[in-house]
């Protein structure tokens, strides 16, 4: 059962337009696995598309009763329909073709929003795996991550922003266990210790590299740097 989600102010700006690439198709991936945050944004489309045509069109039909009912008998609604109908400006639905993709022999389908977005060479690194998702946001990093059963990630803080879809398999950490379709966002108030019993595929945002809370940071860099 999915239990984390975008907050409110998330899917707002979603809805709005207003979020980078990589964060808009992390709240779309999100949401196509989650009923609950479907109904959100929908409702809320629906509310903001009302509020759109009100203000760019209410004010071209506030007119007196007469000039409204001239209108209205000029209007040839026989052609109108017929025009509708005799258009062949016909949308055709072009069927979805899934992706595919695999890590250390295990296949996954790609997330539909992520199906026109370039995916860089696989990089390896103990029992972790990661493809860039080539979206050229300067110091935002997107990836697929990979982790092996037993696998995990050094304890850790974040720098910036650290955004984690589920798409496939577990992991926890000290705040508990996610499963496939929890949309997890975190900064630098949280630290942890992600991993993985039985394997996982993620989608990751970040804004910054890792910062590791133990041991010699010197000898995690490399992980740092290869996460972000």
């Amino acid at each position: 059962m999915i239990n984390n989600h975008p907050k409110f102010e998330l899917i707002q700006a979603f809805v709005n337009g207003d979020l980078p690439a990589s964060l808009s198709a992390g709240i779309a991936i999100h949401a196509d696995m989650c009923v609950e945050c479907q109904k959100t944004i929908a409702q809320f489309t629906e509310q903001v598309a009302e509020n759109s045509f009100e203000e760019e069109f209410l004010d071209r039909f506030i007119v007196d009763d007469n000039d409204a009912l001239e209108s209205i008998a000029a209007i040839d609604f026989d052609h109108m329909i017929n025009a509708i109908v005799d258009s062949s400006d016909i949308d055709v639905v072009v069927p979805t073709i899934e992706k595919n993709i695999s890590f250390n022999d295990e296949t996954y389908i790609i997330p539909t929003a992520l199906n026109s977005m370039e995916l860089g060479k696989h990089a390896h690194i103990g029992k972790l795996t990661r493809t860039r998702i080539q979206l050229n946001e300067n110091e935002i990093h997107t990836s697929l991550l990979h982790i092996q059963p037993g696998g995990g990630v050094p304890e850790h803080t974040h720098k910036g922003f650290e955004l984690t879809v589920l798409l496939a398999g577990s992991f926890h950490d000290e705040s508990g266990e996610y499963v496939k379709g929890d949309f997890i966002m975190l900064d630098g108030s949280h630290q942890h210790n992600p991993v993985s019993t039985n394997g996982c595929l993620c989608y990751t945002v970040a804004s910054a590299p890792l910062h590791f809370t133990k041991g010699i940071n010197k000898l995690l860099n490399p992980i740092g740097s290869f996460i972000y």
